[in-house]
């Protein structure tokens, strides 16, 4: 974990002050998760809308991702959420009592998409050519119906794994950190799209 991860993950840990909440989301907090998960996803395929090889391929730097890099490390990302990670959650127990799981929804939701602080991906998730890039978006848009399917279980504060980044997160708030891990990148795609070198065609 670098020393911005583990920052990140001791501002979560601290945040304990309020009472544990119920184990089921409301259902505003379910068409909150709902809707982000979707407009994240519109958002990444919209990005990477109509590119010819050259823009997939093309890196701004030797030490930066292409498109077609961004887009099979989402896709691995999402692959993972939904064939194993989803269930450790349904299997895992829930948490320590006393955490306010509103406060770190939000810093979820705050730092998670926030490409000022940099965070090394681990090496399981870097992309590898394993597909095309059209493969690995149809990969990363067929994970990401389970990924909203993966919703509508019960219980979802019941649950908590740790996240290698965010410490230890319940099973809604997940699902938050993978919307806003396809913001961050999504966002990534249109720096490298915006970078003066892009190919026009």
């Amino acid at each position: 974990m670098t020393t911005n991860s583990m920052c990140l993950a001791a501002t979560l840990a601290v945040v304990i002050a309020a009472p544990a909440t119920a184990q089921d989301i409301t259902p505003l907090e379910q068409e909150k998760a709902a809707t982000y998960l979707t407009e994240t996803r519109t958002a990444l395929a919209d990005a990477a809308k109509d590119l010819s090889d050259a823009q997939w391929k093309f890196k701004p730097g030797p030490d930066r991702w292409s498109v077609a890099e961004i887009v099979e490390h989402l896709a691995v990302l999402e692959s993972m959420f939904t064939s194993r990670i989803s269930t450790q959650l349904l299997q895992a127990p829930p948490g320590k009592p006393g955490a306010d799981v509103h406060a770190i929804d939000a810093l979820i939701l705050a730092r998670v998409p926030d490409r000022s602080t940099k965070v090394q991906a681990p090496e399981a998730l870097h992309p590898t050519g394993r597909w095309s890039p059209r493969e690995a978006l149809d990969h990363f848009l067929a994970a990401r119906r389970e990924t909203i399917a993966f919703l509508s279980n019960p219980g979802l504060r019941g649950h908590v794994v740790d996240h290698t980044a965010l410490g230890p997160l319940d099973a809604y708030q997940w699902l938050l950190a993978v919307a806003a891990h396809t913001e961050r990148h999504t966002r990534q795609i249109l720096e490298v799209k915006s970078d003066s070198h892009f190919p026009t065609n």
